[in-house]
């Protein structure tokens, strides 16, 4: 005997039905959370939202809404350009469009690595801005 198919025999909501970057976005909130020394607690306090939801955002679960974006832009010290950037990446694959992008973005460094070089060459970049005389 064979039954109908129910509203139960659809396929569940998911990672696989997100919007392409989504993924990346949460790779890049949670590498950017591990080099500044947060946890989601902290985080998620820092940003105004649920500790739960952050992990979803994390897992690539949910898209964020500007008011989010925003919140976690500051309590990160990043642009929310860079955290936006993300969620138009084809593939899920953001092109990086600067050095620290580039840094954030090799896996084949570790988060101490990659805090290591960003403080290195943030503190070449503050050296040549003091001593590089204006264009004009």
């Amino acid at each position: 005997m064979t039954r109908a198919p129910s509203a139960s025999d659809e396929p569940a909501e998911g990672p696989s039905r997100a919007p392409a970057g989504i993924g990346a976005l949460g790779e890049f909130i949670k590498t950017q959370r591990r080099l500044a020394a947060l946890s989601q607690r902290e985080l998620a306090r820092l940003a105004d939202v649920s500790d739960a939801y952050l992990s979803q955002l994390e897992r690539g679960l949910h898209e964020p809404s500007v008011r989010v974006v925003n919140g976690l832009s500051q309590a990160l010290n990043l642009p929310a350009d860079n955290l936006l950037r993300y969620l138009g990446g084809a593939g899920g694959h953001a092109e990086p469009s600067s050095t620290e992008d580039a840094i954030f973005a090799d896996d084949r460094l570790s988060n101490a690595q990659k805090q290591s070089l960003l403080d290195v060459y943030r503190a070449f970049v503050a050296a040549n801005a003091e001593t590089r005389p204006r264009r004009q």
